[in-house]
């Protein structure tokens, strides 16, 4: 299992995505400078132990009704090729030195780490300890066959989800919402899911909700 590191980050990870957050297509807020705090999440684990990988649900309490992000991250110790575009930022961490922050949705690594949850061969892992499973985090694909897959093909952006396109034994399309609603089964019809916890603004309360579903592409 990862560790997770009791120290500090510079800039913090609320910072970094604060600035990023608003050229996004599925930002939400009304002005350019969101106000975040963390709401939940959940980590994944690299079975190489290279890449840190955390699904961060974020709370932005700038505007007049609070809106909420799921935003999936990579941390690298060096710059992951062809990724730029992906590129979230850089933090210096206080064991670790200099890490570079990705959009997870473009992270190889990742991507084949959640359709490994989805297939039941990866677990989720608390956010914020060591050795410990995050039970509240449930997956499932109702697919006959599963198949390794090497990365995304694709990612398609919309104005409030990132469509990642991967081929297993076929084609799917791994849908992660980017604003977050509470409910515990997808709006539409969907080959599978991922839901997730975390607190609700300004009621403080605790709610589930759908972070990923699983598609056929469109004919």
């Amino acid at each position: 299992m990862a560790i997770i590191h009791n120290t500090t980050l510079s800039p913090t990870k609320q910072e970094l995505l604060a600035a990023w957050l608003p050229a996004q297509p599925w930002y939400a807020g009304d002005g350019p400078a969101p106000d975040l705090a963390k709401a939940g999440g959940f980590r994944l684990d690299d079975p190489d132990g290279e890449v840190g990988m955390e699904f961060m649900v974020s709370t932005d309490a700038s505007g007049p009704e609070p809106i909420t992000y799921f935003t999936p991250l990579t941390y690298r110790g060096a710059p992951l090729p062809g990724a730029d575009h992906a590129l979230v930022g850089t933090l210096e961490h206080g064991v670790l030195g200099k890490r570079w922050v990705y959009d997870g949705t473009h992270d190889p690594v990742l991507v084949a780490q959640l359709f490994a949850l989805l297939t039941g061969q990866a677990e989720a892992h608390a956010q914020s300890e060591n050795d410990t499973l995050d039970p509240t985090v449930r997956a499932q694909l109702a697919e006959a066959a599963h198949g390794a897959v090497p990365g995304p093909e694709a990612v398609v952006q919309s104005a409030d989800a990132s469509d990642i396109l991967i081929r297993s034994t076929r084609p799917l399309i791994l849908r992660v919402r980017r604003v977050l609603t509470g409910g515990d089964e997808p709006a539409a019809p969907a080959l599978g899911h991922v839901s997730a916890t975390w607190t609700e603004q300004p009621s403080g309360q605790r709610i589930r909700g759908v972070v990923v579903t699983v598609h056929e592409p469109a004919a």
